[in-house]
């Protein structure tokens, strides 16, 4: 899987979404290799999006269609300052996020050792589940510069906060806490509205 990045701040939400739907109508069909897109925009009008292609060759073909230079020029009015971030390499975790998730929490951050963050990611994630049933799946995307973006897809909002507040056991919480040893998160995107696509089968 290869996965593209974009965030930056949104103008006009209600707009940026409708640029969205208009994408998936209109263009969807035709993009090869297109897997599916979540995105939104948090409360303080960050947006975030991530498309996600089988390959990087399949992204770029999308990238190089005139339809789609024409769509971006006229949505990229609504984003200002937006910042473009490829997937150097991706690991997905339980069930890689769903359609129907109500809450998707986005970081981004740095990593010192990207090979452990992703080992460590995906270790625990299975035995997070057994604790954090709300917790659907994930997905980590490392970039070229050493930065990564992951998104966490859950139930609900409110589960996901419920969730927070429990005692993990020792050993899964120390796991957690010493990933901070190769990982500083920078940012958080609350999505509480996430726009969840995937091609229509």
């Amino acid at each position: 899987m290869f996965v593209q990045v974009i965030r930056g701040r949104a103008t006009d939400p209600a707009a940026l979404h409708e640029a969205l739907e208009v994408w998936v109508r209109d263009l969807s069909p035709d993009a090869e290799g297109w897997l599916g897109s979540t995105g939104g925009v948090t409360a303080d009008g960050r947006a975030m999006l991530l498309a996600r292609f089988d390959s990087p060759e399949a992204a770029r073909r999308n990238s190089e269609r005139p339809e789609q230079d024409a769509w971006w020029r006229e949505t990229s009015q609504l984003v200002t300052d937006p910042v473009f971030a490829d997937g150097k390499q991706v690991r997905t975790y339980l069930g890689a996020g769903s359609d129907d998730a109500g809450f998707v929490q986005v970081a981004h951050g740095t990593t010192t050792d990207p090979g452990r963050l992703l080992d460590t990611v995906e270790r625990l994630s299975t035995n997070l589940r057994i604790f954090r049933p709300e917790l659907i799946g994930g997905t980590v995307v490392l970039h070229h510069d050493h930065t990564f973006t992951e998104a966490v897809y859950f139930t609900t909002l409110e589960q996901a906060r419920e969730g927070e507040q429990l005692r993990l056991p020792p050993e899964l919480q120390g796991a957690i806490d010493r990933m901070t040893e190769y990982t500083s998160y920078v940012a958080y995107y609350d999505l509480t509205d996430p726009w969840l696509y995937s091609p229509k089968t």
